[in-house]
């Protein structure tokens, strides 16, 4: 059994990527952005195309992501 799937996940990983520590600094301020309704969607990921890489790729930092939204949209 090879891992040859995991491996090329790798090797395409996005450069505008930030990587966990650097994604998880700014979250709250890219939640912020997906959350206000004049700037939903695109205007986010364009104002932090490298954390917007990093949710497409990291599943736990998405988890993280997803979870945080649902607390501020709960909190609405």
């Amino acid at each position: 059994m090879t891992n040859w799937p995991a491996l090329d996940h790798f090797l395409t990983t996005d450069p505008r990527d930030v990587g966990c520590e650097q994604a998880m600094q700014i979250l709250h301020l890219y939640v912020e952005l997906i959350n206000d309704e004049t700037t939903a969607g695109p205007a986010a990921a364009d104002r932090f195309p490298g954390v917007a890489a990093h949710l497409a790729a990291c599943g736990p930092c998405d988890e993280d992501f997803q979870g945080l939204l649902a607390a501020i949209r709960a909190d609405s």
